[in-house]
This record gives structure tokens, sequence and C-alpha cells, in this order.
């Protein structure tokens, strides 16, 4: 089942692992609507697309926003969010944590795809699907992690939870390792490829993953009608590296 005259809306689309979702549901024939917090990327982003794609600003952290862009628009055919930010103690000991301020690192990726999914379901076609996006620190924790683990982690139980809920909407999770985006430009240019195969050199398949490469497994769960609940992982491997 290809997605062929389909409507897919990508949240997040505007850059990085959306972005790649977003192309890559365009070259399989969908009418793709790129969504983005910031309201010069998404159209930006549509633009670089090109025919088939069109963008939107949409504030996941509002609620009211969200429940008026599904409330006042054509039903979609499936919803995708790769949308995150990095807002809030993402790292650091349990003694120091600012429990308050640690509530932002849920704002986005939990409460804003739980929004999408709340008023995003009732626009959904028949055969419909929702996919989220988590990370690995749900499955390889490391010290001060411990606030990003529990939030990635309440994505796939959030996962299993709605593909219940929802039935017979599919709602289902990729959990992406190690991918090229912009979130790594905060290491300078010169030492970049260095840290990534520092940091790729345990998995089983050493090197950094493509974004096009993790946009392959949203696409097969959109496509596939059978697949529900299901959390997928594309990480290189390295969850079985030593």
């Amino acid at each position: 089942m290809g997605l062929e005259g389909k409507r897919v809306l990508v949240v997040g689309g505007g850059s990085g692992i959306g972005y790649a979702v977003a192309e890559a549901a365009i070259r399989d024939g969908a009418a793709v609507t790129v969504a983005s917090s910031s309201a010069e990327r998404a159209p930006a982003a549509a633009g670089r697309l090109g025919a088939g794609a069109q963008g939107v600003a949409l504030d996941v952290t509002d609620e009211a926003a969200v429940a008026a862009f599904f409330g006042g628009g054509p039903a979609f055919d499936h919803i995708v969010t790769t949308a995150g930010d990095w807002g809030g103690p993402r790292r650091g000991p349990l003694a120091e944590l600012d429990l308050t301020a640690a509530q932002g690192v849920f704002k986005v990726r939990f409460w804003g795809a739980l929004a999408l999914a709340k008023h995003g379901a009732p626009a959904l076609s028949p055969g419909g699907s929702i996919t989220f996006t988590d990370g690995m620190i749900a499955h390889r924790p490391t010290k001060g992690s411990a606030v990003s683990t529990a939030m990635a982690g309440a994505i796939e139980h959030l996962t299993r939870g709605l593909a219940v809920e929802l039935a017979p909407i599919r709602v289902n999770c990729v959990c992406p390792g190690l991918i090229r985006t912009g979130v790594w430009d905060r290491i300078p240019e010169d030492r970049r490829e260095a840290e990534f195969e520092r940091m790729t050199a345990r998995q089983l398949v050493p090197r950094i993953g493509e974004p096009d490469e993790v946009a392959q497994a949203y696409l097969f769960l959109m496509r596939s009608g059978y697949t529900t609940g299901q959390v997928l992982q594309v990480e290189g491997g390295s969850a079985l590296g030593q």
C-alpha cells in the first residue's frame, strides 16, 4: 500500500528528520502539509519541497490552536510528528534538578504529541495512522538523563495506549538513534566527523545515520495497514553494541 493520493501531515517537518519524511512522502505520491512552530520555517520548507507541499504554522503546545487547526481543515490520511525542542534540563545530577523546569522536557515531545492525537484522530480518514517519535535514550539511559529517559519512554507507552484507545486508527512510533541533523551543528565543524566516529564506534553499523534512512521507517508505518502499537528502532545496532 503506497501513499499515492494520500494527505500527510508532518509536524516538525521544517528541518531534520521531519523534512526527510516529508520529502520521502512526496516522492511516494502524497500531498504533504509541513507544520512548524516557526511561521517562517514551514513555508520555507514547503518551498524547497516543491509541488505537493504546503507549509503552516502550528504550535503543538497550544491545545486551542491544535483543535482549531484540525477543526477547520480537510481530513488527513496520516499524521507524523517529529517535533521537539531542547528546552528544560535534559541532563544533570538529580540532586540539582529543578523539578519545575524539568516539566519543559515533556512540553513538545510528549504533551504536544498527545494534543495532536486528541484533536487529529477525528480528522483522520478510515485506515489512517499517527506516528510519534522518541529516541534511544529511552533504552540506553546515561547518568544525568533520568528526565529525558522518562520522557522518551513515556512516548512509547503512549503509543501502545493510544493504539488500543483509537483503534482502528493505527498508532506507532519511530525510535531513531544518532542521526545527522542540525542539532549536531553545536559541535565545531572541524571536530564533528571525529565526534561522530567516537559516538558510533561500538554500534554494529559504526556510523551516524542519515535523515533519509530513518524516514523510510515512517513511510513503512504509514503504508503498513496491519501494523499498530509498535516502536520501530532505527539505530544502527546501538542497542546491541558493547
